[in-house]
């Protein structure tokens, strides 16, 4: 074991690298960053495309989508590189798009419409998938038979299954992250739309009580649906109240506040029951992404209770997280590249970069926050302002967008050097007005084998990106590093919002 002087002199040169890389390359595009994120959603989208279709070798697919249980399920997006419509982590993409308008769409200038666009997009979907009483769509698409096509979803021939979550068979994960997504939505849409506004919210109501009142994991309802793609790995009461704290949110309803505090001593161990009718898991502090949602409720919650009687254990939660990853912490758990960019030890997924976002609009956020009730906090021996955590945000945006030993950008399309070669089979396959040809299942191998550049070009997509080490391998077989997937892209809107207008922070 390494001594903590030798640990110490690490965190020090590991920073000293970051700062000085930063230093030398020039200040981003942000703006320009902004569009291109926003844009990608409609590279992902499933459906009817609009006449305002600006990806425009995307064309309209899966429009027979939910004729296997009589329900229009048309639209919603395809949530990386396949053809499925994974309602879970789609779900969780909505909630971060949602906030992300939120805290940051006055900043967004002329871009504020586009995310509008990209986030109605997603709860028009959501609102067939609940279309129901006592029903929920967990997923579209048999996932395995996807996996092992390589095609246009213009093309898709593999069944396009709907996996449901009922009374008797339940899903409150997917389902309560689905509440969640629709009541934050709700206020993002309340002075735009207020019919609108409140059809999603008496949705969301619904959509709660269901996932509530029915509890168990949809990991056992759907199968092949869920697993192992996107099985919950932390249990639902995460997401239960991660939607009961939306719910609030959105309502100020005590009842949802109540369930709040009366249940989130459920994530305060890693103690985990289970059986087929409840999974309870303590998970971690420190999760936050499609599957836990903990360091997301403390930072959320946070703001109404800070500097308050009520701030146990939300606030102290919420500044233990951020111990955990600031470099110069004594309780620091992630680690960092030589570039600076940071890796989550113990992360079920490795496809790093959701992290990265993620933990960035958590750290603005939580900045903000910080600076309303003009309070800093303690890591250790160690002073932490609110501009030390937009700091190290700035630090992780500017990696993904070229500020790296590479000097690559990991957004695809933004600036001069840029993956080419990424996993995600519309990209890679030629646009139908170039081969109108229908490509079969396995047509598109070809395409998928070559060395040769993506035919497509899917502006804005944030990749898994490089290793720990800082290598990155442009290798669309290697779909750890080039895969995108909307739950990656959703809360650097946010970010990038907040650095187009404070660049300089």
């Amino acid at each position: 074991m390494k001594s903590g002087k030798c640990m110490s002199i690490q965190i020090l040169l590991g920073l000293l690298v970051g700062i000085l890389m930063v230093a030398r390359v020039a200040s981003h595009d942000y703006g320009d960053a902004l569009s291109k994120c926003i844009l990608f959603f409609e590279g992902q989208r499933s459906g009817k495309l609009p006449s305002t279709q600006r990806m425009t070798w995307r064309k309209d697919s899966a429009l027979s989508d939910g004729s296997d249980v009589g329900v229009d399920l048309v639209g919603g997006y395809y949530d990386a590189g396949d053809n499925i419509k994974f309602s879970f982590p789609m779900a969780f993409s909505t909630t971060m798009l949602a906030w992300s308008i939120l805290e940051f769409g006055h900043l967004m200038g002329s871009e504020h419409e586009n995310a509008l666009e990209s986030l109605k997009w997603s709860t028009d979907y959501f609102l067939k998938a609940t279309s129901v009483p006592g029903k929920v769509v967990a997923a579209v698409g048999n996932p395995k038979g996807d996996h092992n096509c390589w095609e246009r979803p213009e093309d898709m021939d593999i069944p396009r299954t709907s996996y449901l979550v009922n009374t008797t068979k339940p899903g409150s994960e997917v389902s309560a992250e689905i509440a969640a997504a629709l009541a934050a939505s709700s206020m993002v849409f309340k002075s735009v739309d207020s019919q609108y506004s409140n059809l999603l919210l008496q949705r969301a109501f619904q959509v709660f009580q269901f996932a509530y009142q029915y509890q168990g994991s949809y990991n056992y309802s759907v199968g092949e649906g869920a697993c192992p793609f996107y099985c919950d790995y932390d249990g639902y009461m995460d997401e239960l109240i991660w939607g009961a704290a939306w719910l609030f949110k959105a309502t100020n309803e005590q009842k949802y506040w109540n369930y709040v505090v009366e249940n989130i001593h459920y994530l305060e161990n890693s103690v985990k029951t289970e059986s087929k009718k409840a999974v309870y898991v303590g998970g971690c502090f420190a999760d936050f992404g499609w599957d836990g949602k903990n360091a997301g409720i403390n930072v959320l919650v946070s703001r109404w209770v800070m500097n308050t009687s009520k701030s146990d254990p939300f606030v102290s939660y919420a500044d233990k997280f951020f111990c955990t990853v600031l470099p110069e912490s004594p309780t620091r758990w992630v680690t960092y590249s030589p570039g600076g960019l940071m890796f989550k030890y113990g992360a079920k997924s490795i496809v790093n970069s959701q992290h990265v976002t993620a933990t960035s609009f958590l750290l603005l956020v939580y900045s903000q926050y910080l600076t309303m009730f003009n309070r800093n906090f303690q890591c250790g021996d160690v002073a932490v302002s609110p501009s030390r955590l937009v700091q190290l945000a700035k630090v992780q945006v500017d990696y993904l967008l070229g500020s790296n030993s590479m000097g690559m950008s990991f957004m695809v399309g933004y600036g001069q050097k840029f993956p080419q070669r990424i996993h995600h089979r519309g990209s890679t396959l030629p646009s139908i007005d170039k081969y109108p040809k229908r490509l079969k299942c396995h047509d598109g191998d070809e395409f998928f084998k070559t060395k040769d550049p993506n035919l497509n070009v899917l502006t804005g997509a944030i990749v898994g990106g490089p290793d720990i080490s800082d290598k990155f391998e442009d290798n669309r077989s290697n779909w750890k590093q080039s895969e995108p997937t909307t739950y990656i892209n959703a809360p650097f809107v946010g970010v990038l919002a907040y650095f187009k207008v404070y660049p300089n922070s």
